[in-house]
């Protein structure tokens, strides 16, 4: 029987260590662990990798220690519009929303999406709609909003006064969650979900809820979720990207995985991670940034959760 995996990130440009308390540290930690042991239970009993996907990447969203539902960023109005996809990789069905203001849970509406199979991303007050018309909690703007994203706005919004954007750290400027899974049938899955970048303009996209950017999934080849600043995913199509090279190459996860964040991404000097599990089960978590909270737990049951080059057991 084919083994499984779930890899899970929680954003690059974590913050510098300085900037949390120990117990913040741990309790972000913790829900990293919760993410995992969410989805490696629907594995566990030979559950589907959509399955898995959206339960973890729902953990976190609950969680205000991530950009992604409770604790998303706030755009340049104040506003927090939220982003999500999701990706059946045995069927490349997929489905998405983006800048929706009330949905509790983007990546449930993401589902219901592409469930409801009409179309594969709905937009702004429409995916707030069809959200609620599905019997999905939709909540009020404030049920979003922490004092930690009140400050990266308020701190982003002096650095544009001053014209430091660009000596902003990544903590101050973007966030997203995602997961990825290998299920005991074979099949891949993807999900991610983000509030975007702190300050964003209004409207803004990002590649999160992108098919073939932000998140993809095909059997056989891998799944993958990104994190950074979306527009070059965008550009470089960055999910489809991995992939390709290893169908079309035969380079390994890890290899692929690298070539995309570290070498193709680098001429643009922005922050990038993602996390991919591939067919064979292997997982790859690059980063270019200070850190990236992410974590990953195979059949073995050994759990792994990190935020800096630090990789620790969990629980």
């Amino acid at each position: 029987m084919t083994k499984f995996a779930l890899a899970i990130h929680g954003g690059c440009g974590v913050m510098a260590k300085l900037d949390l308390s120990e117990a913040e540290w741990i309790a972000a930690r913790r829900d990293l662990g919760r993410a995992l042991e969410a989805g490696y239970a629907v594995l566990e009993r030979g559950g589907r990798a959509i399955d898995a996907v959206q339960a973890a990447v729902v953990v976190m969203e609950d969680s205000p220690h991530f950009n992604a539902g409770h604790g998303a960023a706030l755009n340049e109005n104040g506003i927090h519009e939220l982003d999500a996809s999701i990706m059946d990789g045995e069927t490349l069905a997929a489905g998405a929303v983006c800048a929706a203001r009330h949905i509790r849970n983007p990546v449930l509406a993401a589902r219901a999406v592409l469930e409801h199979g009409d179309a594969m991303l709905l937009a702004g007050p429409a995916a707030d709609r069809f959200a609620e018309a599905r019997g999905l909690a939709v909540v009020d703007q404030a049920y979003f909003t922490t004092e930690r994203r009140r400050q990266a706005l308020a701190a982003m919004k002096a650095h544009v006064a001053a014209g430091t954007q660009v000596a902003a750290s990544e903590s101050e400027k973007h966030g997203t969650v995602g997961a990825v899974a290998l299920d005991r049938h074979g099949h891949l899955a993807a999900a991610t979900s983000t509030g975007g970048y702190n300050n964003k303009p209004d409207g803004r996209v990002g590649d999160s809820p992108v098919i073939g950017a932000g998140t993809y999934a095909r059997d056989g080849v891998c799944a993958l979720s990104g994190t950074g600043k979306g527009e070059f995913f965008i550009r470089h199509v960055v999910g489809h990207e991995v992939a390709a090279r290893m169908a079309y190459l035969g380079e390994d996860v890890k290899t692929a995985s690298a070539k995309v964040i570290m070498e193709d991404l680098k001429p643009h000097n922005i922050g990038a991670g993602l996390v991919a599990v591939g067919a064979d089960g292997s997982v790859a978590a690059p980063y270019n940034t200070d850190g990236m909270f992410r974590g990953w737990v195979t059949d073995t049951k050994e759990f792994r959760v990190a935020s800096h080059a630090e990789v620790m057991s969990y629980p």
